[in-house]
């Protein structure tokens, strides 16, 4: 059981990527994490590293985040933070993206997203905050690494984003979103293997190269603090200056 005052943070995607680098920066900053991953074994790990509380989840499955939930709330009786880093990237030319494959990353990237903020809304007092995480590929329309179905789906994540924000403002929650670039995590790497691809995405930033998921996290964790007590309904765009290109 958390301390009385020791702030509860659940983080999907928690195993790997830029939710891995966020549960250590909370756990840092005195958080209690609860590491919640589709890949059980990983979420393991990282709450084993982070001194956390780890639960396997499919953010896509209604039931499964009710659980994952319903869990946290029982282990610690409060929740203070939601990070929804649970994600899946597709690089199908968009003439042959499947419908198949266009509901699956939707299903992960937006719904997995939106029953995430409505579960955690739930179990929140008022001071609780959430931050989403959408992508630049939302506001580009892709042309980097993810292409349509991608794309779509974290564009979709932004105006969710801010959807949430209007509805829960009354409860005294507060949501954020971060549209990270291009970021050295696992779902990336196959795509940055293609060495003339990396150059060329890394070559549109104005610091030239990738971002670390620890820099993606510190702002995340900052949204999540009281620090940022008067941000809501914003997004954050960390992208080494991509979008100015």
């Amino acid at each position: 059981m958390a301390r009385d005052h020791t702030p509860v943070a659940v983080v999907t995607g928690g195993g790997s990527g830029i939710g891995k680098a966020l549960c250590a920066v909370l756990a840092r900053e005195g958080w209690s994490v609860a590491v919640a991953d589709r890949d059980a074994a990983a979420a393991e790990t990282v709450a084993r590293e982070v001194g956390g509380f780890a639960h396997s989840v499919d953010v896509a499955d209604e039931t499964s985040v009710g659980a994952l939930f319903a869990a946290v709330a029982a282990k610690f009786g409060r929740l203070d933070g939601l990070a929804t880093s649970a994600g899946v990237v597709d690089t199908t030319p968009f003439a042959d993206i499947s419908v198949a494959t266009f509901e699956r990353v939707h299903a992960v990237n937006v719904i997995g997203t939106f029953l995430c903020i409505r579960e955690a809304a739930k179990k929140m007092q008022r001071g609780g905050r959430m931050c989403t995480v959408a992508s630049v590929a939302g506001k580009r329309g892709g042309g980097l690494s993810g292409t349509a179905a991608y794309a779509a789906s974290k564009g979709a994540v932004l105006a969710l984003s801010r959807s949430a924000a209007r509805s829960l403002a009354a409860q005294g929650i507060t949501v954020n979103c971060v549209a990270p670039g291009a970021t050295l995590t696992p779902m990336l790497a196959e795509r940055f293997n293609d060495l003339e691809h990396r150059r060329r995405v890394e070559g549109m930033t104005l610091l030239g190269r990738s971002a670390e998921p620890a820099e993606i996290a510190e702002a995340i964790a900052w949204l999540l603090s009281p620090r940022s007590s008067f941000v809501a309904g914003e997004t954050l765009t960390i992208d080494g200056g991509l979008m100015l290109d």
